[in-house]
């Protein structure tokens, strides 16, 4: 690496991507060069607590020991077959997953938006071969706000502007309604041609937005009443992050598809998975679907690692302990920069006020990235928090300091 005078090491990487790389993110100015448990460095050294752990996809914390021990030993056996071929770990990874959260049947897949696909394309084909739904008249119901990526299947499905405009023609068979909105949800069952609802327990990329108390269970039971799937997109709120295994299970409600991703692998690579009932998985035929790295070996070794040491560490109870004291440490900043605080374990959010010139929540990432706490905006007016959920009590309370001093500086 050879760096020109004057410029120095962020300011060097930053002018690589700037340079050729896509202009389609934009990432706080800071280079991170190492990661550790809750912390993060940058190249020149600096040390950061991070509050957004990869968009939720490193739970059990930066480079987790065991489950990077779990990653090099398979590494150093066998990576990808394809699915041309059985491996010994894919069987070993489904009984364990689907034991794990109690289905049936497990579709491996990569990304979390690869994992949406399968749930839709799974809830059609079930939709024509069981529900007996016309040909290419199926429907699928979304909320509006919700996100999981930004394939065409997914923007289709979208309520936001600068996630479909200009990549049109957008997808049939969706219905878009209010989140939180049961009356809506009974209205849309009504049509046959409804082959299953989708829907976030927690609108993430939305700025963590709650649904009322019981909204989960009513949804679904509306679903069940009609014949229709519910599908549980907790790719972002599932794998303890909201203070249980999965968010649904603060409602006691068992999705027909439950759809999974982040920190299915502890932020080490790629991993999702689709879990459903035979009656739903079996209308999936050979060659019907599937992917060329999807439930490969190292994927699969690494997940069950990952997914042991959620459990081992009781992840789930810190989770939902520390986020009760950060939500509490937060009500109490007196600023009128800060309109609201919600969230559940460690998924929360701050809406802020805009102030000073035209600054927006970006501007308070700025100044919290300044002070030692990496995170990130959505919606202009929204932070989310989401630290690994291995962070204790200390490093909460230092955190929470951290914003508080950052908030009340800021006019």
């Amino acid at each position: 690496m050879i760096i020109e005078s004057g410029i120095n090491k962020s300011e060097y990487y930053i002018e690589l991507e700037n340079r050729y790389g896509a202009k389609n993110y934009k990432p706080l100015p800071v280079v991170i060069e190492r990661g550790e448990g809750v912390f993060l460095w940058d190249v020149e050294g600096k040390k950061y607590f991070d509050f957004l752990s990869a968009y939720s996809a490193v739970n059990q914390g930066h480079c987790h020991p065991r489950i990077l021990k779990t990653l090099l030993e398979q590494s150093s056996k066998l990576t990808l077959t394809s699915r041309a071929f059985h491996n010994n770990i894919l069987g070993e990874y489904e009984k364990y997953i689907c034991e794990y959260f109690g289905y049936e049947r497990v579709l491996p897949m990569n990304s979390g938006v690869e994992a949406g696909e399968t749930a839709i394309k799974l809830a059609r084909k079930w939709g024509y071969e069981v529900k007996r739904i016309p040909e290419n008249q199926a429907k699928i119901i979304f909320v509006e706000g919700n996100f999981w990526g930004r394939t065409i299947a997914a923007i289709s499905s979208s309520s936001d502007p600068s996630s479909y405009t200009g990549f049109g023609p957008l997808l049939s068979g969706y219905i878009k309604i209010p989140y939180n909105n049961l009356e809506a949800l009974a209205q849309a069952v009504a049509d046959k041609n409804v082959a299953a609802f989708m829907v976030e327990p927690i609108q993430g990329e939305a700025g963590v937005v709650m649904p009322d108390e019981g909204y989960l269970k009513k949804a679904f039971e509306i679903c069940n009443n009609a014949g229709v799937l519910f599908i549980a997109d907790e790719i972002q709120t599932g794998l303890a992050r909201t203070g249980k295994m999965l968010a649904c299970d603060w409602e006691d409600v068992k999705p027909d598809i439950l759809i999974l991703g982040k920190a299915l692998s502890g932020g080490f690579l790629p991993i999702s998975a689709v879990l459903a009932s035979n009656e739903v998985m079996l209308t999936i035929k050979p060659g019907e679907h599937g992917s060329t790295y999807g439930g490969n070996p190292l994927a699969c070794a690494v997940a069950m690692e990952a997914l042991q040491v959620i459990k081992d560490e009781n992840l789930a109870e810190n989770a939902e302990k520390m986020g009760k004291i950060l939500r509490e440490k937060l009500r109490k900043i007196n600023s009128p920069l800060i309109k609201e605080v919600r969230g559940k374990g460690l998924l929360n959010a701050i809406v802020i006020h805009p102030f000073g010139d035209n600054k927006t929540a970006y501007d308070v990432c700025l100044e919290l990235m300044k002070n030692g706490l990496l995170c990130k905006q959505t919606h202009g007016d929204i932070i989310r928090f989401a630290c690994p959920l291995v962070i204790t009590e200390e490093q909460i309370n230092i955190c929470a300091d951290i914003i508080e001093n950052v908030i009340v500086s800021l006019k």
